[in-house]
């Protein structure tokens, strides 16, 4: 199993290298396990996919809880893991401090800090105290023995603020900040994408691929992104195949799912590749 220095290492030279990858978001051990077996080469954990594995809306899970979620994915997979790390799980910048120190000892090698407030009424830092976070986060993160992956994230667009000017000034002002990756999730398309990644001397981040258009891994790299994460959605589809299945049984009395379902077999050497 590598170390997380080596792991760390990994992890920056998969955003120095040409192209654009793959960054899919497990939401528990097994689940790392066999999307490392698949061949990703880096993984990051999905606040909503945990949260709702224990029961939990997203961003009720609480940074003891995902702490404890990080040490348990980090050590079964040989690939790097970083995380969402939601808000810094607090609204100060020595929270976001605290996070970073803490998701590192966890076993982290990258994680991000977005500048949603967990107010819907009022969702937004303001840009200043958002970029003040992003530093704090920033030099605890060079403190570290190795290199961590920072992403900052902008989240207008997640809270009913499509401004692209805006989102752009945040991105700029959290890469002056010392943010390594940056993230603008819920863009609508291509051409945003696009000024984005244009406006930005940092690797971009998004989440599957502009809203409103279904591209390909190799149409949204061309765009100018470096990476490409899932969120919930791999929980999500896990949980869309378990309902679908569990509606069969209760509704028809039938068990159809199970001509679909993979092997035991092929399940278990996939956790067993995923583990190195």
């Amino acid at each position: 199993m590598k170390t997380q220095v080596q792991k760390a290492e990994a992890f920056e030279a998969l955003h120095k290298a040409p192209g654009c990858f793959v960054i899919p978001n497990p939401w528990d051990a097994g689940s790392a396990r066999i999307l490392a077996g698949l061949g990703f080469k880096a993984l990051t954990t999905t606040s909503a996919g945990y949260a709702r594995s224990i029961g939990f809306p997203d961003y009720n899970a609480g940074r003891e809880n995902v702490m404890a979620h990080i040490r348990a994915i980090a050590p079964m997979v040989d690939v790097p893991l970083a995380a969402d790390l939601e808000d810094g799980f607090g609204p100060k910048p020595e929270d976001c401090a605290e996070t970073i120190r803490q998701g590192a000892e966890a076993g982290l090698v990258g994680g991000s800090i977005e500048d949603f407030t967990g107010d819907r009424s009022d969702p937004i830092h303001d840009i200043a105290a958002a970029a003040e976070r992003v530093r704090a986060a920033s030099e605890a993160a060079r403190k570290l023995p190795f290199k961590f992956m920072l992403c900052a994230r902008a989240e207008n667009y997640l809270n009913g603020r499509a401004d692209l000017a805006d989102t752009i000034r945040r991105l700029q002002a959290y890469q002056e900040a010392g943010a390594d990756v940056l993230f603008a999730p819920g863009l609508n398309t291509a051409d945003e994408v696009r000024e984005v990644c244009r406006s930005i001397d940092r690797p971009f981040n998004i989440m599957r691929g502009p809203r409103k258009e279904m591209l390909t891994v190799g149409q949204v790299g061309a765009l100018g992104v470096k990476r490409i994460s899932t969120g919930g959605m791999m929980h999500a589809v896990a949980m869309s195949a378990m309902i679908g299945a569990a509606k069969e049984m209760a509704d028809a009395g039938a068990f159809e799912f199970t001509k679909t379902m993979p092997f035991a077999s092929e399940i278990d050497a996939l956790l067993a590749k995923g583990a190195g």
